[in-house]
């Protein structure tokens, strides 16, 4: 049946968080159908009903690069974070002009540019597609789950959507695995940029006070909907407001968390402690060193590397804190007795531990294949490549031209026709491909396939042959053609014959390790993903049967609504105020990097109000993927844009701290401030108040 996207929930609730039997204020990520209205109202005494819910609904934007954002305007205008943009900044720019470092400013229409290969989608509806899901799979196991279970999400996101190329359908698992539902959303494939500020603006105090408080960063940019090239009428948006909140204001955070692991049981946990953080954190403190040592070369290389360099050291921070997270024993001890009382809650009821079995076992098994696969399908599959985009062109290109010639229920799941025209937006948008850059990935991918799984490994003599990472590299990424657009519209449309026929070495390389990648694949999915997602499933039975669905279910980049207040957090004897201002921005700029000012700010400081409220804190609970979410009042108006989490945030993977953890916004005070007498641009200003 179909949600209403409906009533919020009038249950009382108990939040599953650090323990099972502790609940934290202000915790968790609420999908729109399953809202603690009632709670929220005896907590901060705002009445938050069905239509309030709808607007906020239909104004929130998920952005397919992994952002949120909201519409704030009439004429399509939707706000996020100069991050969740500087890609598409850094593709418009150019040697002879550098809008990351400048800004990208337009007074006019016209002047609005697309973002290639960005797509923009708004929830229309929800269905609960459970029954359809697990009856698919019933009975089966191994890959035989995985393929039947796949071909049930195809034709339901096929079915759903058909016909109509505005809409996108997703089915999504939601509790890990206890329900799924159908998420139908009204895509725009036009977004172009409107105003994004300088990078010296917009991410000011660089790494060292990345996910740190207090903040002092303009990370706010704004895009525009676009269809059949003309602005797309929004009614339904949010109120811009130019006031700056109030301490103990209650918020609301409208967004698309990316994933979250607080329903992972503890083996998994271990897991990820113990084996792919580490890992990754490897792997990462790596790439950034390479990528420090390319800007160093010319400023060229510094232009083109700045968004990745960004990237990285944002991920290695994130990863960092998980796994300070997990080392931490009185945290892991919190998860364990949580699962303690999960399963004494099962034990206690005889039918229910007859049903449930003891998935717990079953899922700590799985992790030994885990690890005996983990490497493998890292390396050749999972993230072949490290980053390039020819790369990823080419195996895109290759196996699209093997899955599209099958029938669409035995494709690969992201191969099937509900998901193929973000697929072709792509690979077909025009977008700059630089190639030292592109070899310095390749070198870094290639060698590390060999350190890891070592000279002998099957995959590595398949991908190298006698040639060495760098030299291999090197010729794929001088010889491929595959930064023009016209040169994959050419492989696309001609399918697997003009494949074949291709003599890309970037296409060769990925018809070589095609079917290496999916024999690593088809391993995981077997023996990892197919036992773990049966045994998830009952885990998830065994929680609603205890607690009921007043639990909200882990981050998968969906709509989440969130709520909290405006309040800043004492730790070890040192308080934190909530706010910043214009004024402590000027007291911080040193002159020299990342503490640098733009020429702009410099020439507009005694032009602005230094008790504008620049930065602030909330307690809402988020995560990455909520990075440009609109943080809303009671009345539904935009406050400003999520664009961080303070540092005790970064362990909010596996579980909320309401006394530490911070999300970190920019207020819409500081950009009404500053798009006045920083920019100029009094049209974009009176558009944002309705003038």
């Amino acid at each position: 049946m179909k949600s209403a996207l409906l009533a919020a929930s009038a249950t009382g609730v108990f939040l599953f968080g650090l323990s099972a039997g502790t609940a934290q204020a202000d915790e968790g990520m609420w999908t729109f159908d399953n809202f603690p209205a009632a709670k929220v109202e005896a907590a901060y005494g705002v009445k938050i009903d069905q239509p309030w819910l709808d607007k906020v609904r239909a104004a929130s934007v998920r952005l397919t690069n992994g952002c949120s954002a909201s519409v704030v305007s009439r004429q399509g205008l939707v706000l996020t974070n100069h991050h969740c943009v500087v890609d598409c900044v850094q593709d418009l720019s150019s040697a002879e002009t550098d809008y990351v470092q400048d800004g990208f400013l337009t007074t006019a229409r016209e002047q609005e540019r697309k973002c290639p290969g960005q797509q923009a989608e708004i929830l229309a509806e929800i269905t609960d597609v459970t029954e359809t899901i697990r009856a698919a799979g019933a009975g089966l196991s191994g890959q035989a789950f995985n393929r039947a279970r796949d071909a049930a999400v195809a034709r339901l996101e096929q079915e759903t959507c058909a016909g109509d190329d505005r809409y996108r359908c997703q089915v999504v698992s939601l509790y890990r695995g206890g329900q799924f539902k159908l998420y139908k959303y009204r895509r725009y494939a036009d977004v172009r940029l409107v105003f994004a500020p300088e990078i010296a603006t917009a991410f000011f105090g660089g790494d060292p006070d990345n996910f740190n408080f207090p903040r002092f960063n303009l990370d706010v940019a704004f895009l525009r909907l676009y269809e059949d090239d003309k602005v797309v009428e929004t009614p339904q948006h949010l109120t811009w407001v130019a006031r700056a909140p109030e301490e103990g204001e209650a918020t609301f955070v409208s967004g698309n968390p990316g994933s979250t692991g607080r329903l992972l049981t503890v083996a998994q946990l271990e897991t990820q402690r113990d084996l792919a953080i580490p890992m990754g954190q490897l792997q990462r403190s790596e790439l950034r060193g390479r990528l420090i040592g390319f800007s160093e070369v010319s400023a060229e290389n510094k232009r083109v590397a700045t968004d990745p360099l960004f990237g990285v050291e944002n991920s290695f921070k994130v990863f960092f804190g998980r796994q300070f997270a997990l080392n931490d024993a009185a945290f892991m001890a919190d998860k364990r007795a949580a699962e303690a009382e999960l399963k004494a809650k099962v034990a206690a009821n005889r039918t229910l531990a007859r049903q449930i079995g003891d998935p717990w076992s079953e899922i700590e098994a799985a992790q030994a294949a885990y690890a005996e696969h983990y490497l493998p399908y890292r390396q050749i599959e999972a993230a072949a490549g490290s980053g390039s985009d020819l790369l990823s062109y080419a195996r895109t290109l290759v196996r699209a031209a093997h899955e599209r010639a099958k029938p669409n229920t035995e494709r690969l799941p992201e191969f099937a026709d509900g998901r193929l025209p973000l697929v072709e937006k792509r690979l077909l948008d025009e977008r700059p491909v630089d190639k030292n850059l592109e070899a310095l990935y390749l070198r870094f991918w290639l060698s590390k396939t060999r350190e890891y799984l070592t000279t002998d490994h099957p995959a590595v003599q398949q991908l190298l042959g006698s040639q060495s990472p760098e030299g291999l590299a090197d010729d794929l990424a001088s010889g491929s053609r595959l930064d023009d657009p016209a040169v994959r519209k050419a492989l696309w449309d001609g399918g697997l014959p003009a494949i074949q026929a291709s003599g890309d070495p970037m296409i060769a390389l990925a018809l070589r390790m095609d079917p290496l990648a999916r024999q690593v694949r088809e391993a995981w999915e077997t023996d990892v993903e197919a036992p773990t997602a049966r045994a998830a499933e009952r885990v998830a039975a065994a929680r609603f049967a205890a607690y009921g669905d007043a639990v909200y279910p882990d981050a998968t980049f969906t709509l989440r609504l969130s709520y909290g207040q405006v309040q800043g957090w004492t730790h070890r004897g040192r308080t934190v105020p909530a706010t910043t201002t214009f004024s402590g921005l000027y007291q911080r700029a040193t002159g020299a990097a990342p503490y640098a000012l733009a020429p702009r700010w410099i020439a507009a400081k005694d032009q602005l109000n230094p008790d504008t409220v620049y930065n602030f804190v909330t307690t809402n609970d988020i995560i990455g993927g909520n990075s440009g979410s609109p943080v809303i009042n009671a009345k539904g108006e935009v406050l400003g844009a999520a664009f961080d989490g303070n540092i005790h945030s970064l362990g909010g993977d596996y579980g909320y701290d309401g006394e530490l953890n911070r999300t970190v916004v920019a207020a819409s005070s500081a950009a009404t401030e500053a798009l006045e007498k920083v920019y100029g641009l009094t049209g974009l200003l009176d558009e944002l108040m309705g003038r």
